[in-house]
C-alpha cells in the first residue's frame, strides 16, 4: 500500500499552535513521511523575527525547543515549507526575506501538491 504524506495548514496567528503544527511536522519527518506545512494568510506573520511563542520561555526551562528552534529543525528534517501570497501581502513582508527554503504558495498549489496526503489544522 502506498504511503501517503501529511499536510499541516497553520490558519491563525498563535505561536503555540505553530509549535505544536511545527512538532508534528517533525515527527513525520522523522518517521519518512512527505511532510509539507503551510501557513496561511495571518499565520504567515509568525515568520517575522523574532521568531517565537508566549510559552518560549517555559519550553527551554523545560529542555524542549522554542519556535524558532523547532522552525530550524523542521526545515532541516526537509518539510516542505510554504507561504500564503495574501499573508506577505498583509504583513508586507518580502519573501525573500525569508528562509530560502520557504516558498510561496496559494491554495489551489497547495491542494494540488498535497493529493490524498493526510491534512491536520491548526
Amino acid at each position: 500500500m502506498p504511503m501517503c504524506g501529511l499536510t499541516i495548514l497553520v490558519a491563525a496567528d498563535d505561536g503555540d499552535r505553530f509549535h505544536a503544527a511545527l512538532s508534528f511536522a517533525a515527527a513525520g519527518a522523522a518517521r519518512g513521511d512527505g511532510v509539507r506545512l503551510h501557513l496561511h494568510e495571518r499565520a504567515v506573520g509568525l515568520l517575522r523575527a523574532p521568531i517565537r511563542a508566549p510559552a518560549d520561555a517555559d519550553r527551554a526551562r523545560a529542555g524542549i525547543p522554542m519556535l524558532a528552534e523547532l522552525l530550524e529543525e523542521v526545515l532541516a528534517l526537509g518539510v516542505a515549507i510554504s507561504v500564503c501570497q495574501s499573508g506577505l501581502a498583509l504583513y508586507g513582508i518580502d519573501l525573500a526575506t525569508l528562509d530560502p527554503r520557504i516558498e510561496a504558495q496559494g491554495p489551489v498549489g497547495l491542494l494540488a501538491a498535497a493529493g490524498n496526503d493526510r491534512l491536520m489544522v491548526f
